[in-house]
This record gives C-alpha cells, structure tokens and sequence, in this order.
C-alpha cells in the first residue's frame, strides 16, 4: 500500500524546454556539451560551487557573453507552473491520505527565478504542500544516484515497498525501482500529474 509519494519539479510541475539553454547559448558559441562543461553543470547542481563561481567558470568558454546574457540563457529551460497542478498538490496534502516529498536536481539560480515567476506567495503555497522539500544543490547529491534516494528514504522514514517516485526521467525511476520503491516515469505531453490517483 502506497503511504508516501516523492515528486520530481522539472516536468512534473513546472513545464520544461530542456534544449532552451543551448539554442540561447548558441549565438555565443556554444556547439554542444563538452565533459567539462557537463562537469561543471553536475557540480552546481550538487551545489559543490556557487552561483557566482558557476557564472565564472562558465563565462570562461562563452567570453563574449555577459553574465546577465548567461543567466538568462540559464533559466530559459523554465517555463509554465499552471495553477491545475498547485491546486491538485494543495488538495492532495489537505486530504492528508499520503505523505508529500519532492526531489528536484536543482540549483540556486533556478529556484531564485521560479520564486520571482511564480511569486513569493505561489511558490510558498507548493512548498507547503510537502513534508520534506528536498532540493539537490542543497543536498550535495543528485538523481539519479542511488545515494539520494537512500538518503530521502532515511531522512524522512520511509518504507521504499510503501513508496511511489513521479518522475520523467527513466533514468531516475529505474534507480528507484532498483531500490525497490514504486514508479511512475511520467510520460510528458501525454500524461499529467494530475491523472495521479490513477496510478495508485
């Protein structure tokens, strides 16, 4: 019986446009990922380095952009948060049948953009919605290491037979599933976080 449900943020609530960053970084030169580059990104998301020293090592292959020009091109993979999944979320932890996580690889300059775009107020709202808001930048871990599922289960108590992951990532689900918590790899453009209930 599923008592608990952990939720990833990037395509499960907040719309995503994943290859926004590169086509924005493009007119500076951007070409396609290196392993440097890749390395750097992995490590801001595990919050191993800050912002400003993220924007540094960055502007060190894209000289000629500025770093309000890389920011912007950073959170161009943000897009809409509709108010259907923060009401489905709100009522789903008002009716207190399951206990609410979420587990987003993220970092500093996303969620400070998603707090300005959605609000001080909204974004509240949604992380009130959960027990535990675990946030990977601020975990020094990320999905889909199997560390940080078995630090959330720890963390929060949790029995992973009596647990469901939501996430769009097949990679992150099958490192749950292997660690025997239940999944949903959320299929987007043809499923909705919404249509939950029909997966219990």
């Amino acid at each position: 019986m599923i008592k608990n449900i952990i939720f990833d943020f990037g395509d499960i609530f907040i719309d995503l446009d994943k290859p926004a960053t590169a086509r924005a970084m493009e007119k500076f030169g951007f070409e396609h990922l290196t392993p440097e580059l890749d390395t750097i990104f992995k490590d801001y998301e595990k919050g191993l380095i800050s912002s400003p020293n993220f924007l540094e090592k960055v502007s060190a292959f894209f000289p000629k952009a500025t770093q309000n020009e890389l920011i912007d091109a950073w959170n161009a993979i943000l897009k809409d948060f509709p108010d259907s999944r923060l009401e489905f979320v709100e009522k789903l932890a008002k009716e207190s049948h399951y206990r609410l996580f979420l587990l987003s690889n993220t970092n500093d300059i996303h969620i400070e953009y998603v707090k300005q775009y959605m609000g001080r107020e909204k974004f509240s709202r949604f992380k009130k919605a959960f027990e535990t808001f675990h946030l990977s930048y601020e975990m020094g871990m990320r999905k889909p290491d199997a560390e940080i599922f078995e630090f959330v289960l720890n963390a929060d108590n949790l029995v992973a037979s009596e647990t469901l992951f939501v996430d769009d990532s097949k990679e992150n689900t099958d490192t749950a599933s292997n660690l025997g918590i239940h999944v949903w790899n959320l299929q987007v453009g043809k499923e909705e976080i919404t249509q939950l209930k029909s997966r219990l």
